[in-house]
């Protein structure tokens, strides 16, 4: 068993204690694995490293990933400059040629929904044998219960609400605590709960700048002088306006959102003259060391992306699926996974008194 694997997107915690359970898992079964560095690039690039025992030796509890990561090159329009010209180029069947070179009989990609449907793509061109690895802290991969990292990113929003509470409490103060999460709400909302935020913010229930308020001097009268906000980064205004920090100028233009919060504090202070304060919690989300959750399910993750190329089971990315490890295909891996706005936890948050801003 000759397996590569690579770590493509975002960093996040976890994604070392995978790259060590493939590397175990395969090497117990007699096999080899090559770690290919900075993602797809350095599979266009042929960069790689033989990864045995001593590699992966107490990386467990390392954040990020020793092999490196990117989110900006896509293999099928890869940057190149021609004669002084940026062209965009197809290189999967260099990445086909560098994965015979090695004599692969699989790859094991790491990474989240844009590095999931490369892979789709690559392995249709070329006929790779692809295993996935779902990765986001944003827990927005569709086909997945909870990708790794999710878990992590939380433990550590919480850890910031559990930090503004007491000087919120202090000075008498509305605080806002922005989280990741793109397009979804998730972070946000188990981070809410697990925080003990009076508001929970999330793009997939609309709120008003009237109900926020209402939440907050309804508190007031019950002698609680100050509010915990925590909201999502893709939230938009009431008129349905993004906040967007930056835009990445490649191919395809990346947004970057962010400030969102210092929007709303002003607002809230504005209409309300309470003071407000806005915290943006940012890449802190995306570091240090996996918590024990992500430990774990990190190491199941990569012994069954092993198991099924040991099954010949290819172009299929490894799930959780309503409690069991299992796999579905790389074709069904699309869209993104929202909360429900009716789900569960929602009504879970709303019958011990968490406001959604919506009144």
């Amino acid at each position: 068993m000759r397996i590569g694997v690579l770590t493509g997107g975002g960093d996040c915690p976890g994604l070392n204690a995978v790259i060590r359970a493939v590397t175990r898992a395969a090497i117990s079964k007699g096999g080899q694995v090559f770690g290919f560095k900075d993602g797809f690039k350095g599979m266009i690039e042929n960069r790689y490293i033989a990864l045995d025992h001593d590699s992966v030796s107490g990386i467990l509890i390392r954040g990020g990933t020793i092999l490196g990561t990117t989110n900006r090159d896509n293999p099928m329009r890869f940057e190149q400059i021609v004669n002084g010209q940026k062209i965009y180029c197809d290189m999967s069947e260099v990445i086909k040629k560098n994965y015979d070179s090695l004599g692969l009989e699989a790859l094991v990609v790491i990474g989240g929904d844009g590095t999931m449907r490369m892979s789709k793509e690559i392995a249709e061109k070329t006929g790779i044998n692809i295993v996935g690895v779902p990765k986001t802290i944003d827990n927005d991969i569709v086909g997945t219960d909870i990708t790794f990292g999710f878990s992590s990113a939380v433990d550590i929003a919480a850890q910031a609400l559990d930090r503004l509470h007491s000087t919120a409490e202090s000075h008498h103060r509305v605080m806002l605590l922005e989280v990741m999460g793109r397009d979804a709400g998730w972070i946000a909302l188990h981070a809410g709960i697990a925080g003990g935020a009076d508001i929970i913010l999330i793009p997939e229930i609309p709120y008003t700048i009237e109900g926020i308020i209402k939440t907050v001097t309804d508190r007031i009268k019950r002698d609680k002088h100050f509010s915990l906000i925590i909201v999502a980064e893709g939230v938009k205004t009431p008129e349905g306006k993004a906040i967007i920090k930056d835009i990445l100028k490649t191919d395809i233009d990346l947004v970057k959102l962010g400030g969102i919060s210092n929007y709303l504090a002003r607002t809230i202070e504005n209409e309300s003259k309470i003071e407000c304060r806005a915290t943006i919690l940012g890449h802190l989300q995306r570091g240090g060391s996996p918590n024990s959750f992500d430990r774990v399910y990190c190491t199941q993750l990569g012994v069954k992306a092993v198991q099924l190329i040991e099954e010949g089971k290819f172009q299929e990315m490894v799930a959780m699926v309503n409690g069991s490890l299992t796999s579905v295909p790389l074709s069904e891996v699309k869209g993104v996974k929202l909360v429900d706005p009716e789900g569960p936890l929602v009504q879970t948050a709303r019958q011990i008194g968490i406001s959604f801003g919506d009144g």
